[in-house]
């Protein structure tokens, strides 16, 4: 159930109570996309950085290791040693991801295995029951994410069909919570409003699924191809017509801007590769701004990653010794830029929301990106030794 605390403009201040614990939103999602966040980042690391969601991948479990292993280790809570929540993406998004592969057809996608190439197929009835083997907090219903730049006549069509994937994904989803072995009986289900970028597409499907009840709702197709003032754009269009009393989850994105942006607009949940990703490469976010760790100028710099910041990474270790690691190959710099990105993720989130508490979103919002703009005029001004590092992170 959620409850609407507070609003700021669209901007909403929530919680949404689940079967396996409260969420307090805006949040955002660790992307475990195997049941494991890459970086060496285990579910008691994520205990210590105000995680409060997990994000696994339901066509990624159902190749390895298998839903039905899963299932027989208790379901992923169990798998994972996990006490948070756990969303489950439907597959769908493999639906855009491995267009070279796939065929879709009303009855779903036939894709070929991205590891050893085998024949596969999903629907709405195998996803739903996918994850509920793995027996999630969430489950996502199956859909077709068109691309951007789609012609009006294929996303309209597409649209259609992920509506009626919906119905679909909502009666399999009702009957698998009614069996006596159900990993969890109480599994939600949030669908996913598409139509790419087109105004009239988006509106009318948010209308059409917004009268399905469900358990919350999704934008999903964006970051997907689109500039940030078109994703803008669908999220001023499209979050009017979403129940305001349910929440609203914008998929795969983003950078701290895009959140910031997104929550202005309404959004409740935010998932993202990009502190993960980032991080296995050196690169560490800040308040002023990204860091490259692999540049020469951190070789001495006995500074934490962020002053101030309690991760694990800063509150022990400096600069120079996480660059050595990194240059070494040592898996330990990888790991600690990434604990340190995600925690930078959910602090931010645990800000944010205090902000909507106090009233002072606006001024947080306006604050925090004046200070990532300050921080890239000064480090791409002509001649200044911080351009030179800026462009190579």
């Amino acid at each position: 159930m959620y409850k609407l605390l507070k609003t700021e403009g669209r901007a909403k201040r929530g919680e949404f109570q689940t079967v396996h614990g409260t969420i307090q939103t805006p949040v955002f999602m660790n992307v475990a996309t195997v049941a494991a966040i890459k970086g060496a980042v285990s579910t008691e690391d994520l205990e210590g950085i105000k995680n409060q969601v997990v994000l696994c991948n339901t066509y990624h479990l159902h190749l390895r290791p298998g839903d039905d292993n899963v299932y027989r280790m208790g379901g992923l809570h169990k798998f994972m040693s996990c006490n948070k929540p756990i969303l489950t993406d439907s597959g769908g998004f493999q639906v855009f991801s491995l267009a070279k592969t796939r065929r879709i057809k009303e009855e779903g996608v036939y894709f070929h295995s991205h590891i050893d190439g085998h024949k596969l197929f999903m629907g709405p009835e195998e996803s739903m029951r996918i994850q509920s083997h793995l027996g999630s907090t969430i489950a996502m219903a199956f859909d077709e994410c068109p691309s951007a730049r789609a012609d009006h006549e294929y996303v309209q069509m597409s649209v259609d069909r992920t509506t009626r994937w919906l119905e679909r994904c909502k009666k399999e989803m009702d009957r698998l919570n009614s069996l006596p072995d159900t990993v969890n009986p109480h599994q939600m289900l949030f669908g996913i409003n598409q139509g790419a970028i087109f105004d009239d597409i988006r509106i009318e499907h948010a209308k059409r699924i917004r009268e399905m009840d469900l358990d919350g709702y999704a934008v999903g197709g964006l970051a997907v191809g689109e500039t940030h003032e078109e994703m803008y754009h669908v999220l001023e269009q499209v979050v009017p017509y979403l129940p305001q009393d349910k929440p609203t989850y914008l998929m795969g994105v983003g950078t701290p801007a895009n959140i910031l942006e997104g929550v202005e607009r309404g959004i409740d949940f935010f998932d993202c590769v990009y502190p993960s990703r980032n991080g296995r490469h050196g690169h560490v976010y800040t308040k002023k701004g990204k860091l490259n760790l692999l540049n020469a100028r951190f070789e001495l710099d006995s500074h934490p990653i962020e002053e101030g910041c309690q991760c694990p990474a800063c509150k022990r270790y400096s600069r120079g010794y996480i660059r050595h690691l990194l240059k070494a190959g040592e898996m330990l710099g990888m790991r600690l830029c990434v604990l340190h990105n995600l925690y930078f993720y959910n602090n931010m989130m645990e800000e944010i929301r205090d902000a909507l508490d106090n009233g002072n979103f606006a001024a947080y919002k306006k604050k925090t990106l004046d200070g990532f703009r300050e921080y890239e005029e000064l480090s791409t001004a002509p001649g200044s030794d911080i351009a030179k590092n800026w462009r190579k992170g």
